[in-house]
Formats: C-alpha cells, sequence, structure tokens
C-alpha cells in the first residue's frame, strides 16, 4: 500500500510540475467531413498547425481551456484534444502553458502569432546556387538569413533560426577538426576527453551558487567551504559563484577569491522579465555582463583576469547575440544550457560545432551558430524518490528546482544516487547548483550537503573543483593515477592568512537610474561617488541629483 500512494503521490506532483493536466480530451467525430468548429471544420482549424500547440476555440469563460491537434487517431483522422488549466490558473497562449491568471495577458488572443515561414526544403531546387526562398518565393543570399534584420519583404528569413533550422547553423560535430586544447565535441556529447577509460576519469563535482554574495549568506559558505576539507591531491575543495551586482558584498567577493574560489558573473540588473534576456541585444548583454564584470573587478579588487565565466538569470539563455558579445568580451564559458535528463550526461562542450543535445526547456534561444565558447552544460538531475520504482519525472536543473525534495533524507537520495547516475556510467562532472537560500531554509539540507561531501571526500576518485578547473582538466585529461601531481589544479592550493580588510566600507549611495533608492555598498576600495548601476558601472560616470 505505502507503494501505492507514493507511485500516485509522484503521479499527481508530475501533473502539478508540467503546469496543466490534460485531461477530458473530446474526441471529434470525424465520420462527417462538413462537422464544424466554429463555423471550421477540424481539418481547417488544424491546417499547417504543428501537432504540440495548444490554441483557443473562443475567447469567452476563464481563459483555462484550450485544445490541440491530435493526429494519430484510430480511424486516421484528425481530433482536437482538449486541456483545461487548473482553478486559479490560465493558459498562456504565447508561453504554452498555465501560470497564475494574473500573470497571463493573452486571454483575448485565439492562438499563438503564426508567423511566415521561409522554403528551406524543396524536392527541386527554386534559387539560384548560394540563395534560399523566402516565404513568398523571393530569393536572397543565404548568409542574409538569421542575422537579425529582415532582408525578406515578408520577414520570413528571421522566422526560422532555432538550432536545427537557421541556414548558417554550426555544422554538426566533427572530431577530425574539433581537437583539444581549444575545441572538444562528440555527435551525443557523452564521449569522454583523451578517450581515457572511465575508471580513471576522476568524478568532478561542480558546487555553484547562483546570486548576490552578502550577510545572509556568508556564513554558508564558510561552513561548506571552510579551508580543512581537502581533495585526494591535498588542496581544498572549491565552489563556483555566479555574483549579481545589488546588494552584493565585494569584501566578502573578494575574500572569496582569495581562498581560491571562483567567481563568475550572473548579470547587472538581474531583471525579472525572461524576455528581456532571452531577446537581448548584443548591447544589453554586454552592459550586463561586461559591466557586471567590471564592477566586480573594482569593487571587489580582482585585477588578474580570473572572471571568465557567465550564467544567464532564470538560464534564460540569449542565443547568438550573447555569445557573440562572450567572444568578443574574452569570456571563456557559459553555464545556463541545461541537458535534459537522459540514461547518459553530457560532458561540457565547446560551441564551434552544433550543440549534440536539444536546446531545452521553454522558450528558450539557444546558439545556432559557431562561437569559441565553451558550455559548461548543466545535466538535469534526477530527483525521483526510488528510482528503481518510481515512474519518470521531468528532471531538475537547480537543486531548489527540484520541488518535490522536502526532508534532508530526501536531500541525500537525490545527492548519492546522481552521483551514481554520472561516476557508474562516463564520468561526466556533476553539478550540484544553488540558490544559498534554499540550503538555508533548512537546516538539514546543509547538513545533508556537508556530509554528502565529506563522504565523497573519503574516496581517492572524487574532486570538488570549479568550472575553470573542469576545462583545465579536460584540455589536458589526465588519469587518475597522475592526478595528485596536475599541475593545473595546484594554484592557490591550500590559502592561508586573514580577509584584505575586516571593515569593509559601507558606501550609501544612490544613482539616477534607480530614483528613491540608497543601496549600501560594501567594499574595501574607495567608495565611488553613485551606485554603480547599468550605465554607470563604475559609478562616477555622473553626479546623482
Amino acid at each position: 500500500m505505502a507503494r501505492i500512494r507514493h507511485l500516485a503521490l509522484a503521479v499527481l506532483l508530475l501533473f502539478y510540475l508540467t503546469g496543466f493536466i490534460e485531461c477530458n480530451i473530446r474526441h471529434k467525430r470525424q465520420d462527417d467531413e462538413d462537422e464544424e468548429e466554429d463555423g471550421q471544420s477540424v481539418e481547417e482549424l488544424c491546417k499547417d498547425r504543428p501537432p504540440d500547440e495548444y490554441f483557443r476555440l473562443t475567447t469567452t469563460g476563464d481563459c483555462r481551456d484550450v485544445v490541440r491537434c491530435d493526429k494519430g487517431a484510430e480511424n486516421g483522422k484528425t481530433r482536437l484534444a482538449g486541456v483545461r488549466c487548473p482553478n486559479s490558473l490560465a493558459f498562456d497562449i504565447e508561453r504554452q502553458t498555465c501560470d497564475w491568471k494574473t500573470n497571463v495577458k493573452n486571454c483575448n488572443e485565439l492562438e499563438k502569432p503564426r508567423k511566415v515561414m521561409p522554403i528551406l526544403k524543396t524536392d527541386e531546387p527554386v534559387c539560384p546556387e548560394g540563395k534560399l526562398s523566402c516565404g513568398n518565393g523571393e530569393c536572397i543570399e543565404k548568409e542574409l538569413f538569421c542575422n537579425d534584420k529582415p532582408d525578406c519583404k515578408d520577414e520570413s528569413d528571421e522566422n526560422a533560426c532555432t538550432v536545427e533550422l537557421d541556414p548558417n547553423r554550426a555544422p554538426d560535430c566533427d572530431p577530425t577538426q574539433c581537437v583539444l586544447p581549444d575545441c572538444f565535441c562528440s555527435a551525443d556529447g557523452t564521449r569522454i576527453p583523451g578517450a581515457i577509460e572511465p575508471n580513471q576519469v576522476p568524478q568532478m563535482i561542480t558546487i555553484t551558487f547562483n546570486g548576490a554574495v552578502n550577510v545572509d549568506n556568508i556564513d554558508l559558505y564558510d561552513e561548506i567551504f571552510n579551508g580543512q576539507r581537502q581533495n585526494p591531491n591535498g588542496c581544498q575543495i572549491r565552489g563556483s559563484f555566479f555574483v549579481s551586482h545589488k546588494y552584493t558584498n565585494y569584501a566578502a567577493v573578494q575574500d572569496l577569491h582569495r581562498r581560491g574560489h571562483e567567481i563568475s558573473v550572473f548579470s547587472l540588473t538581474h531583471k525579472d522579465d525572461p524576455k528581456y534576456w532571452t531577446g537581448g541585444s548584443y548591447d544589453d548583454w554586454l552592459a550586463e555582463m561586461a559591466g557586471s564584470r567590471l564592477i566586480i573587478e573594482r569593487f571587489a579588487n580582482i585585477t588578474d583576469g580570473s572572471i571568465i565565466g557567465v550564467r544567464a538569470p532564470y538560464l534564460r539563455v540569449g542565443g547568438n547575440k550573447q555569445f557573440e558579445m562572450m567572444a568578443d568580451q574574452y569570456f571563456v564559458y557559459d553555464a545556463s544550457i541545461t541537458a535534459p535528463l537522459g540514461r547518459v550526461p553530457i560532458w561540457p562542450y565547446t560551441l564551434y560545432f552544433r550543440m549534440p543535445h536539444k536546446c531545452n526547456g521553454n522558450a528558450q534561444n539557444c546558439p545556432s551558430r559557431s562561437h569559441p565558447i565553451w558550455e559548461m552544460v548543466m545535466n538535469e538531475l534526477d530527483r525521483r524518490d526510488d528510482p528503481t520504482f518510481d515512474e519518470s519525472l521531468p528532471g531538475c536543473h537547480m537543486v531548489d528546482s527540484c520541488s518535490n525534495i522536502q526532508t534532508g533524507e530526501q536531500f541525500a537520495r537525490l545527492l548519492r544516487h546522481n552521483f551514481n547516475r554520472h561516476f557508474s556510467t562516463n564520468r561526466a562532472p556533476l553539478g550540484l547548483h544553488f540558490h544559498a537560500s534554499w540550503l538555508k531554509s533548512k537546516k538539514e539540507f546543509k547538513e545533508e550537503l556537508i556530509k554528502f561531501i565529506e563522504e565523497m571526500l573519503d574516496r581517492n576518485d572524487v574532486y570538488f573543483v570549479t568550472m575553470l578547473q573542469v576545462i583545465q582538466w579536460m584540455q589536458n585529461p589526465t588519469e587518475l593515477t597522475s592526478l595528485r601531481d596536475f599541475q593545473e589544479w595546484k594554484e592557490k592550493c591550500d590559502v592561508k592568512g586573514q580577509p584584505y580588510c575586516s571593515l569593509p566600507n559601507p558606501c550609501p549611495l544612490t544613482t539616477r537610474e534607480l530614483p528613491g533608492q540608497t543601496i549600501r555598498l560594501f567594499t574595501c576600495m574607495e567608495c565611488p561617488n553613485n551606485y554603480p548601476w547599468i550605465l554607470d558601472p563604475t559609478g562616477d560616470g555622473f553626479s546623482a541629483k
């Protein structure tokens, strides 16, 4: 009985997490070709419509009901499958998911805006060599497609720009052309660098934190990274911190860097509009990420050029524009793209060639072109309580997005099961990605993480490393038996000493960009004139009056 209840709970949870319940599927009678739905036949409604696209039949009602075209009916004809969001939710046509009614602004729209698509695949060529057809039959140069500037009169050249459709997309992986240390790819993403046998590959674990570093979480970081926990090579364990600007204590960031942890950027403003990131321009990404790095370098006094990583807020990747900016600004890696849960996890890869997995997530904008950037892919975690029995559940990328993890015991099982998934297959790096507030929400979560770390450190084949250290190993794959002398991991091996300053300057600052707000900026450096923000990242560009 306990297992039956367990299974029922898992199924209900799956329904809840996917946002809506496909229920009450209405099979439209297809015996009569003239059967109509609001004046249109089902065949007319479904013509040229993707089978996974939901649309409304009416804008009256409570905005909960949508349908999709199901072309798998037993009689071979198309039917409509009805979907109803749970109470208090409404269906967002644009995002194709249920959300709180206050967040849904398109209840008066029947369907997603239909874009004119170019004609890319034909039995016979319709355009001269080097040109492709717009949706209206006009032929333009191939390189004009997906350049963020409409060149077709019907603008269709900018409507087929995904990883799969972009006519100028990165080529499929070619191992003869993609060689270490500068390039790494494999057809399905699971190949081990250097063709090392799995039992000679160190199981690398990356612990990362997103957000501001301040009094709310410094004690947590000090407890996890207490200077006493060492990898098998005798060096202290390390973490990677993706730092957002507002409310960050830069004296604390400076000390994390002094102790050998990796500091990367998580944006300057952390705007809460996902579309801002997904559709951001080159200049938006430049101001957010290069601006954030400038602030950290100046006010945390990090002058060694080590801030080389980017993570997009809400993991909303910004497509080719984000990665063009990163290459121009000498960022080395991105850590925002998630790989769907699979039997064998994915190794990080470079983006010279096409990414080896689908662009995972709702409304994502993955890069389709070739870029000289490493992708520190986030493998989804398997969050099932009992993987030997439970039905499949969608994976989760951040540990705190595994919403079924409510107790320390569940968290402990999650950690060990996912460690075993990686360790027993290809030993791709295991990413444990957190917001500090989740670990602090229950004392048992922090205790279980520390217990897991110490259990892993009792082994001789597990290393807690930074994102950069993963790249360093991949560029120079080294077997476990030789890893104690791996020089790239010896830098800042065992840091001693005191923070740069014990009493940072608590600068109370304002800026015209945030009217009415006075924000304290803690730094060991001199206070700037203004609070640094998007148009004035140094804080001394103009006077706040």
